[in-house]
C-alpha cells in the first residue's frame, strides 16, 4: 500500500492510497489533476473520501464520478449530497481489504471527520504540521477537542493533512518560542524542503507533539490565544 500527494491549486493535498491497480482519493478539490493521475497509473478508483464540506476538498467529486461512476464515495452529514454513505464518529469500514475507523474532528467546520487507516491518519484541515485548521464554526472549544483526540493517538501514526502549510506553522512557532531548539530546527529542515519543491507531509503525531503548539496547549484559554495569534500572523 502507497500513499501518494497529488498537489492541486497552491498548496492543497489531494491524497491518493493505492493498493495495486485500486485507488481511493482523499478530498478531491480539483478533477483533472486526480484523473490524469488515475489515467498515468492506471488505477481503478474505488473510493472517494471526504472529510468536510469545502469546495477545495469537493469540488472534483462530480466529474470524478462521471468518469468512475463505480466509486464509493464516504464523507460526514454536512457532505451528504456528493455521498453514498454518510460515516460519523466510531463508525468503521473496509476498503482495498484495509479497515478504516472515523473520528468526529469539530472546529473548521461543525461536520468535520477523520479517516485512520492502519497508522495513517487522513484529517483534511483539523491538523497541520505545526498548526490546525481555522476555527470557521467559532466553535473553539470543537477544535480544542479534536487537538486532545490527536494528541491521545499513537506517536508513529502518520498524518496526512490537506495543505501544505508547514513552513507558515513553523514560522508562528519560531516567533512564538524563538528559544525552542525542536522548532528552529524543523524550520529549516522544512524550508530546504520547500526550497526545492518537496512536500512537508506526512508528518507524524509523534512529531506534532514537538513541534505543534497548538497541540501543546494546555488549556482552551490558551488554545484561543494562540488560534487568534495565528489568524493575525
Amino acid at each position: 500500500m502507497t500513499v501518494h500527494p497529488i498537489k492541486a491549486f497552491s498548496d492543497n493535498y489531494i491524497w491518493c492510497i493505492q493498493e495495486g491497480t485500486e485507488a481511493i482519493v482523499v478530498d478531491p478539490g480539483k478533477s483533472s489533476v486526480v484523473l490524469d493521475f488515475l489515467e498515468e497509473k492506471q488505477l481503478r478508483l474505488a473510493a472517494i473520501l471526504l472529510t468536510h464540506m469545502h469546495e477545495d476538498h469537493t469540488g472534483g467529486v462530480r466529474e470524478i464520478l462521471a468518469s468512475h461512476p463505480e466509486s464509493l464515495v464516504y464523507g460526514p452529514k454536512e457532505t451528504e449530497g456528493l455521498v453514498n454513505s454518510v460515516v460519523k464518529e466510531e463508525d468503521s469500514f473496509n476498503l482495498l481489504n484495509q479497515p478504516f475507523q472515523v473520528y468526529e474532528t469539530g472546529g473548521h467546520t461543525h461536520g468535520h471527520i477523520s479517516f485512520l487507516m492502519g497508522n495513517h491518519l487522513f484529517c483534511g484541515d483539523a491538523l497541520f504540521s505545526a498548526g490546525c485548521g481555522r476555527v470557521f464554526t467559532g466553535d473553539y472549544e470543537a477544535q480544542y477537542e479534536t487537538l486532545q483526540k490527536f494528541k491521545h493517538l499513537d506517536d508513529d501514526i502518520n498524518v496526512y493533512a490537506g495543505h501544505e502549510y508547514t513552513e507558515t506553522n513553523l514560522r508562528f512557532a519560531n516567533e512564538m518560542q524563538p528559544d525552542n531548539k525542536k522548532i528552529s530546527k524543523s524550520l529549516e529542515e522544512v524550508q530546504e524542503l520547500r526550497a526545492t519543491g518537496q512536500p512537508t507531509l506526512p508528518t507524524t503525531i509523534g512529531r506534532e507533539k514537538e513541534i505543534n503548539l497548538f497541540l501543546q496547549a494546555e488549556t482552551l484559554k490558551d488554545f484561543i490565544e494562540l488560534r487568534n495569534a495565528r489568524d493575525n500572523f
